[in-house]
């Protein structure tokens, strides 16, 4: 005699489950103030940081590394945040891709805090570049999720 309890799932709701999660479907349309906010602040932290080296007492060597590590930065953060949501979406991505897209952004930011730790700023400059620049890197992944939303609901409409 096989007894049921209240917590034994059948196979039935499994496979429910099974097909629900297979079937996820990005249609959730970007807000136009979440891309306005996307891209104001993506605007406002590469330009900062790019008026703050501008104005920084610095070499130009020094400077062109801060600024180098900032377009790396956001490149590396966009490649991380394109092959994440391709692997979500089913579209294939290299293992080898996907790992450097993730030790490129990660190197990014420890190049930038290496940087910060032996630069001979004061540390309210040290906070604003790192702010920045995190700013930044965190409003490049925003404004890319919400080109590829709105272009997969183009594309799924037309």
């Amino acid at each position: 005699m096989e007894y049921k309890f209240s917590n034994d799932v059948s196979e039935d709701t499994v496979n429910e489950k099974l097909e629900k999660k297979e079937q996820k479907v990005y249609d959730q349309k970007p807000t136009p103030a979440f891309i306005s906010a996307s891209w104001s602040a993506l605007f406002i932290g590469m330009v900062s940081y790019c008026i703050g080296l501008w104005n920084a007492y610095m070499e130009l060597n020094e400077k062109g590394y801060y600024f180098t590590i900032l377009l790396f930065g956001l490149f590396s953060a966009v490649s991380v945040q394109k092959s994440v949501r391709d692997r979500l979406e089913g579209i294939p991505v290299t293992d080898i891709y996907y790992g450097i897209s993730w030790f490129t952004t990660i190197t990014s930011i420890l190049l930038l805090v290496i940087g910060l730790w032996n630069a001979n700023l004061e540390l309210s400059e040290k906070g604003f570049y790192g702010m920045a620049f995190t700013l930044s890197l965190f409003a490049a992944i925003a404004v890319q999720k919400n080109t590829r939303d709105k272009k997969f609901i183009e594309n799924s409409e037309g």
